[in-house]
């Protein structure tokens, strides 16, 4: 049985991990959801799923860092996300296009287009790449943290990165053609 003491001092470790790490898990719902509100909500599940089951997590990290475990939450809960909404289809939210000003020079413009069309491309990545190049770029993980995120080996995580890159210019050599 804990004692009140335990249960303080995991709530204090459980507040360092959410600090530390929720600008990571907020950001890698974002790219996932491309809505801040649904990032949010994503966010906010996340941390209460990983309370749930903090305690057991630490003890089985053997010391090793919670971040890929928490991305893995956020993972399995925007898959879940995916599949619910496809139930029910919703009208997509193209924001980046509302993003700039009226009144901006060229050279923003282009670049504006570039990142959108970038990020289209990504979007139609298979899953796992796309969750790859997310970790690697957009949450500057390393292929070790990527592999445990991903339930991978280290070796096929490098493979998959590598194989999501040459895709993704690819497809982005294709449409200037």
């Amino acid at each position: 049985m804990a004692t009140v003491t335990d249960k303080a001092q995991l709530d204090g470790e459980f507040s360092d991990l959410y600090r530390a790490h929720l600008r990571d898990v907020y950001s890698y719902s974002y790219y996932r959801t491309g809505n801040h509100h649904d990032a949010e909500d994503l966010t906010e599940q996340t941390f209460l799923q990983a309370y749930r089951h903090f305690e057991r997590a630490q003890r089985e990290s053997d010391g090793r860092p919670l971040r890929p475990w928490l991305i893995r939450i956020a993972h399995n809960l925007a898959a879940n996300y995916y599949r619910d909404r496809s139930r029910k289809p919703q009208t997509p939210i193209d924001d980046a296009s509302t993003i700039s000003a009226t009144h901006t020079t060229e050279a923003l413009v282009e670049d504006r287009d570039d990142l959108k069309r970038i990020l289209e491309c990504v979007q139609d990545l298979p899953d796992d790449r796309r969750e790859a190049l997310i970790m690697r770029f957009a949450l500057d993980m390393d292929n070790k943290e990527i592999a445990r995120a991903l339930g991978r080996s280290e070796g096929a995580t490098k493979v998959l990165i590598h194989r999501a890159i040459k895709q993704l210019e690819e497809r982005l050599e294709d449409e200037r053609g």
